[in-house]
């Protein structure tokens, strides 16, 4: 038995509400740190792609996710896999691969299924 792909609730008015406040938070605390980066005297970034497993398999769920992930300062979705259970994404200072894995996986992705369950 195959499991069916969550479909998009737009009426879940508190989900959506709560995502966009955990993202905007996100986007502010993302924008401070290439901020902060950028003005440093002796940056030292070091950039690289984290392939990011996905537990969202819908197409509506990985577009959302790698539209969020995109619009963060410092990140950008590059590609998903052909099976969509990765998303490849360029970071531009990793501190460890593990890190950002588990910051996409629990501010952005778990919040994205609960909108879209």
């Amino acid at each position: 038995m195959t499991e069916k792909a969550p479909t998009p609730r737009p009426w879940n008015i508190l989900a959506w509400l709560w995502l966009l406040v955990l993202f905007l938070r996100e986007l502010v605390l993302s924008a401070w740190a290439v901020i902060s980066a950028t003005l440093a005297p002796n940056v030292r970034a070091r950039s690289g792609v984290v392939a990011v497993p996905l537990r969202l398999r819908s197409a509506a769920g990985i577009t959302l996710l790698a539209d969020m992930v995109t619009l963060t300062p410092g990140t950008t979705a590059l590609h998903v896999s052909e099976d969509r259970s990765i998303l490849y994404v360029h970071v531009m200072d990793i501190e460890s691969p593990e890190a950002v894995r588990a910051s996409i996986a629990q501010r952005l992705e778990r919040p994205a299924m609960r909108v879209l369950r």
